[in-house]
């Protein structure tokens, strides 16, 4: 898959869904992306460490 180099169109800073904390553009790739309910999900560094047996259980945020 190509992206168009022509697109304006920018994505939505990511924020954490537990604790809202702002990437301030793109997630880091040590960020924990979650797909639920047709949406994704980003968590911080801190948020999916102190829940990582949940993530990995694949509980829905809501659980945890």
């Amino acid at each position: 898959m190509q992206l168009d180099p022509e697109a304006t169109e920018t994505p939505e800073p990511a924020a954490c869904a537990r604790c809202g904390t702002s990437a301030g553009g793109p997630p880091p790739p040590t960020w924990t992306c979650s797909f639920e309910n047709g949406r994704r999900h980003y968590f911080c560094d801190d948020c999916a460490r102190a829940n990582i047996r949940s993530i990995e259980g694949r509980l829905d945020s809501s659980w945890w």
